[in-house]
């Protein structure tokens, strides 16, 4: 597989050679900043800002295939399942600045997005996010539309539906719309072994035989949002969003072989939940004169649902069990956030100060225990400033911010808090208007997770356990990045280098107590890693065929109590789009990165997906396949001295499925609110035991 990235990658670059001839340029021009001109791509200073050409707008019905169609390195774009990552990590979106979800880029008509703004070094502004992917569309005039989606598959019950209309009158635009995503029994096994070392020295290895198993993890979700725009003077929206989980379970069959000569056990494994989470989001702008600005943002969320797990060991025609553990958890947990900024601008520079605050309030209620409660709160606030200068081919940001975290338990009456730094700081130096150059340092904060704190213990199997620390203390992280970005005929792209560390990394710890081997959390010793990549981008026949792709290769070393372990690891995607007469053929594979983390080294799907796209009028029809070559795998490796185990989850996604869409608009669009901060209120939820 390594061979294959690495392939890949010099085709690309082959590919990108071959490709050199004289194009057209987009000339851009922005008050603050200095820009480069690029035939698709302008290289401003904190961004790149793509240009939709008239082709991937032709070739597409919504913004999720006008984002991939402009294939921008670096990201994964999947239609299909409704991802875009970059680097294997998730990216923030936003429409028109406004924090925003898949959902609302489907929503979108390509002939709105103006351009795209993609920013890797994210300021402090963000929030802590990794990448960023803004859409700017049209400016408010009139009209509206509706768009209506159908993906069903051909061979299992799995298949999304979509549809989302706005309506336009004057300032105002209503929206409303739903999807619905099913995955319904799909077969998968899971492949397992494990050896258990004890404190004397023995061992004993358990092998699962699979025997089948079955995935469910359906979804819907309504909403409705008003939005109200006063051109260059105020800004405000509102927006109500039901999601509701129908499913997501996990089954798992198997055939226990034990390494001392006992008998083989049958075992049963399934865990999941459901749940429903309404939530609102307000906000409000207020442009004043001499370039301020003041924005407020609220968000509130509920979560109402219930995490279980069932795990059954039984020897072969016995009538008892030799195992029948349950867990049975119901949450009612709520979330709130408000953020205040100010924003000003002048010619060469622009000043951002904010603060916010965010509460979680989770209530746990465990079945098994007899219907006991537990109560968890948890508090965060954030203080930022940041500052932004040009200096002729020199821009600079720096910032600081400062956050407070704590979390209570009321039963236990534990709990803990602590004052973190976040200093930020990028220097962009533009050689010409092809090749710029961006050094970026960024820190941010993770605190303790709801599972991760609760003291209740989970028992997971015949012998395992888990239980939360509340003496866990909120971890930093730092992240160290120089990127070269250039812009050639045909051809543009980056490659950089990335240090991270994280000092203090909230992370598993086992040990024995009892004959039960017990997982709970440390603050380790920490991680580093030092990753290389290259993304270009080739045009390859221009307005035709395109080409991209990203190459990453990490080195990495966890430390923590007992441990102190290594691991280098290839990963990227590939991209290639085919458009003419209507028609558009496109294909991605994404070699998921492994990442090590504690004693464990985790790695994603590996995926490959074909489809084919014809446009007609108002239509579009399509047809694809999910994993049309290689077989679906996500797993683990564990690394402990306690429990070494590899466990492959194995589902058939080898699923053939058609695509309809129809588009209706009338007059002319109107843009959404233009959000420029986020108050994020995610309500916590608790998670069941399951190996």
């Amino acid at each position: 597989m390594n061979r294959i990235i690495t392939i890949t990658a010099l085709a690309l670059l082959a590919l990108s050679a071959a490709a050199q001839e004289p194009a057209d340029t987009i000339a851009g021009r922005e008050l603050e900043e200095i820009v480069i001109e690029a035939p698709k791509v302008i290289r401003k200073a904190d961004m790149d800002v793509y240009h939709p050409s008239r082709s991937a707008v032709e070739h597409s019905k919504d913004g999720m295939q006008l984002l991939r169609n402009l294939m921008i390195p670096a990201l994964s774009v999947s239609d299909a399942l409704g991802t875009i990552q970059a680097a294997g990590e998730a990216v923030q979106v936003r429409v028109n600045g406004r924090p925003s979800s898949v959902d609302q880029v489907r929503a979108l008509l390509p002939e709105t997005i103006k351009r795209v703004e993609w920013i890797d070094n994210p300021g402090l502004r963000y929030g802590g996010a990794n990448y960023v992917l803004n859409f700017i569309v049209a400016n408010p005039t009139v009209g509206g539309s509706l768009q209506t989606q159908a993906r069903p598959a051909l061979n299992q019950a799995w298949g999304f539906y979509f549809a989302d209309a706005k309506f336009n009158t004057g300032r105002s635009q209503w929206e409303v719309g739903a999807n619905f995503k099913l995955t319904e029994d799909i077969k998968s096994h899971r492949e397992y072994t494990e050896t258990f070392t004890y404190p004397d020295g023995t061992s004993l290895t358990r092998d699962e035989t699979p025997r089948g198993g079955s995935l469910d993890n359906s979804f819907g979700a309504l909403w409705a949002s008003y939005n109200y725009i006063k051109p260059d003077t105020t800004v405000f929206m509102a927006e109500f969003k039901m999601f509701h989980k129908f499913s997501d379970r996990f089954r798992y069959d198997g055939l226990l072989s034990l390494s001392d000569g006992s008998d083989d056990i049958i075992l049963t494994d399934t865990h999941g939940d459901r749940g429903t989470t309404p939530r609102l989001s307000l906000y409000w702008q207020q442009n004043f004169a001499h370039r301020q600005m003041l924005v407020v943002d609220f968000s509130g969320s509920l979560y109402l649902g219930k995490s279980y797990s069932d795990y059954i060991e039984q020897l072969p025609g016995a009538a008892s069990l030799l195992n029948d553990i349950h867990t049975d958890i119901r949450d009612r947990n709520q979330a709130y956030a408000v953020e205040a900024d100010y924003i000003k601008n002048w010619d060469k520079s622009r000043l951002t100060a904010g603060a916010s605050y965010t509460a979680n309030r989770n209530r746990s209620e465990y079945l098994t225990l007899g219907g006991s409660v537990f109560h968890q709160r948890q508090d965060k606030v954030y203080f930022f400033a940041e500052y932004f200068h040009r200096f002729g081919k020199w821009t600079a940001t720096a910032g600081i911010g400062a956050q407070y975290t704590s979390f209570h338990f009321k039963e236990y009456d534990r709990g803990n808090s602590s004052w973190s730094a976040r200093p930020q700081a990028t220097v962009t130096y533009s050689l010409n208007q092809s090749h710029n150059f961006r050094l970026n340092f960024t820190s941010w904060q993770n605190a303790p997770s709801l599972a991760e704190t609760n003291p209740v213990p989970q028992q997971l199997d015949g012998f395992q356990w888990r239980v939360g620390n509340q003496g866990l203390k909120t971890s930093s992280s730092y992240m160290l990045t120089f990127r070269y970005g250039f812009s050639l005929p045909r051809v543009n792209g980056s490659f950089g280098i990335r240090a991270f560390t994280s000092p203090n990394a909230i992370t598993p710890l086992l040990y024995w107590d009892h004959g039960r081997l017990v997982t709970t959390y440390e603050n380790s010793r920490g991680l580093q890693n030092l990753s290389f990549f290259l993304a270009p981008q080739i045009d390859i026949i221009p307005n035709w065929l395109t080409a991209s792709g990203y190459v990453q290769y990490r080195m990495e070393r966890m430390r923590g109590t007992g441990y102190d372990l290594r691991n280098n690891a290839w990963s990227g995607n590939v991209s290639v789009s085919l458009s003419h007469w209507g028609f558009t053929l496109s294909g991605l594979y994404v070699r998921s990165q492994h990442d090590l983390w504690g004693e464990k080294i985790s790695w994603g799907e590996n995926l490959s997906i074909i489809d084919l796209f014809y446009n007609w009028k108002k239509w579009q029809f399509g047809a694809g396949i999910l994993m049309p070559f290689g077989s679906y795998d996500q797993g683990s490796r564990s690394l402990s001295k306690w429990n070494r185990n590899e466990q492959h989850m194995r589902l058939n996604m080898r699923i053939p499925f058609v695509q309809v869409s129809y588009n209706l608009q009338w007059g002319r669009q109107k843009r959404g609110a233009q959000k420029l901060v986020n108050a994020d209120a995610n309500a916590d939820r608790s998670t069941a035991g399951g190996r």
